[in-house]
């Protein structure tokens, strides 16, 4: 099990509007859409979550510590587990309302199993994220 995963950003409130839109005030939260929710804001870094507590796998927002600026990695991609199709549609439809940049919609890959319902994208500092439904075809 992986215990958590960094994504860089350049701004770390445009970040915070794209992942969980201030709460869902102005668009669906990308995280929400798959059951994520933000467990600690310290301003730099922002962590989420599957649960309030931040037990088990979490997500860190931060600019790198390195003090050099934030850039996406070639070859590197965040893929997130939906448990139906309709996750996917309503985390790839509320990265798009949030400035995500489309890298690939909401359907089927046969080329990557039977079951693999996906869509990709990138968020405003331009990390790659996937959205995958492993489930057969009915969910």
């Amino acid at each position: 099990m992986i215990g958590y995963i960094t994504i860089g950003a350049v701004d770390i409130e445009q970040a915070k509007i794209f992942y969980d839109s201030v709460l869902g005030i102005f668009y669906d939260s990308v995280l929400g859409a798959i059951g994520w929710q933000q467990f600690a804001d310290y301003g730099d870094p922002v962590g989420y979550a599957q649960n309030e507590t931040g037990e088990g796998q979490t997500i860190w927002i931060c600019k790198p510590f390195d003090g050099e600026t934030a850039r996406a990695g070639n070859g590197i991609m965040v893929g997130f587990d939906a448990e139906t199709k309709d996750q996917v549609h309503r985390f790839y439809d509320a990265a798009m309302k949030a400035g995500g940049r489309d890298e690939g919609g909401p359907g089927p890959r046969p080329d990557y199993g039977p079951n693999w319902y996906a869509a990709y994208l990138r968020d405003p500092t331009g990390n790659k994220l996937a959205i995958v439904c492993r489930k057969p075809a009915l969910t």
